[in-house]
């Protein structure tokens, strides 16, 4: 363990339905399976605390499932756990919402409370692109939860956006961006739709109308040409922020740095190992312990996440860490160059745009 501050992430598994196209972890429940699971976080924040000597966190994040519907109340005490063991001073707080769970009185109190980042799931503002999605809210429900947000205190605002949905087009895609930039929006995680197996979208694939590789690829261009028009400089493969907003715990991951995770199917990566919560709510309740993955934090592990920042792999910066041949790297990276596929110097190797679209090949071959 390095004992430098690392990023905390609490997963929040309750949703009130899922959409068709998710294969995230959740489950329904009520308000006592909820308070249950706030005493077992709670439990397991403690013992934690313990274990790392009472180092200190740098980042929390709630993801889910739907956090917000853990309640404000719930939400505050949770918070006030984390903060006792881990500190969180001048820490980013973030919060993963819905617009159709959101109102303004729970968002000032949660504001009041010390959350300082929050981050809607919009994924379109074409409510027809939203009713392929089976999303629950309308274009107009999250416009509502975006601006109750900044009544009640929040200037850090990220919003999902999808693309790739069936019927998507060039259109609707920017009318989506322009959307969000109107309204202030300061970061914006804009993910390709994927298929995943064992998902209703997977059982009915062949069905779908989606766009096909080429408009695909241009879809996802053309969204990192208007959103730079829009002030958002792209900083990752999937995302663009303000400048000033880039979100500081999914850095922590992307730069190969330490993270807790907390929760059923939460991963985490401490002291160069990386392991993981059964994905089983009753389990983690049980008290089930994290099952290991194996080790971390090497050289290939930390130029493949390196890559898919905007940044790239940074030669200076990674020899402070590790020892590596970079004029190999530089060797293998020379064709996709030649394709437009990446940039590359003495000073490092970064992807283009067109490079992110097959990141997974690029990195591939400049790793091989």
């Amino acid at each position: 363990m390095t004992g430098e501050p690392f990023g905390l992430y609490i997963h929040i598994p309750f949703c009130s339905r899922k959409c068709a196209y998710c294969d995230f972890y959740s489950v329904t429940a009520d308000d006592t399976l909820m308070d249950i699971y706030l005493s077992a976080l709670s439990e397991q924040l403690e013992q934690w605390s313990q274990r790392l000597n009472g180092r200190k966190a740098c980042s929390l994040y709630l993801g889910g499932g739907t956090p917000i519907l853990f309640g404000a109340e719930r939400l505050c005490k949770l918070l006030k756990v984390c903060a006792k063991h881990f500190g969180l001073e001048q820490a980013e707080i973030t919060l993963e919402a819905n617009p159709n769970h959101t109102d303004y009185d729970t968002l000032l109190t949660l504001r009041g409370a010390g959350y300082n980042r929050i981050s809607f799931g919009v994924q379109s503002a074409a409510d027809e692109e939203l009713r392929q999605l089976t999303r629950a809210h309308t274009a107009a429900q999250a416009r509502d939860a975006i601006l109750s947000a900044q009544r009640a205190g929040f200037e850090n605002i990220s919003a999902d956006l999808m693309l790739a949905i069936p019927g998507q087009t060039q259109q609707s895609m920017q009318h989506s961006v322009r959307f969000l930039s109107q309204l202030n929006v300061t970061h914006i995680s804009a993910y390709l739709l994927k298929i995943e197996e064992g998902t209703p979208f997977y059982e009915r694939r062949d069905a779908l109308k989606l766009p096909d590789e080429d408009d695909t690829a241009a879809l996802y261009l053309g969204a990192v040409q208007v959103l730079k028009q829009a002030g958002y400089r792209q900083y990752e493969i999937s995302n663009f922020a303000k400048e000033g907003y880039t979100c500081r715990h999914n850095l922590l991951y992307w730069d190969c740095r330490e993270y807790l995770g907390l929760g059923p199917a939460a991963h985490s990566f401490i002291g160069s190992e990386r392991f993981a919560y059964p994905r089983d709510l009753q389990a983690f309740l049980a008290g089930s312990k994290p099952e290991p993955m194996g080790g971390g934090g090497e050289f290939e592990e930390y130029a493949m996440l390196r890559l898919r920042l905007n940044e790239g792999l940074a030669f200076e910066q990674a020899h402070k860490r590790y020892a590596f041949d970079e004029q190999m790297l530089l060797k293998r990276a020379q064709p996709l160059r030649q394709y437009g596929l990446c940039v590359c110097d003495e000073n490092g190797i970064r992807l283009t745009p067109n490079g992110f679209l097959v990141s997974n090949y690029c990195i591939g071959k400049i790793l091989a």
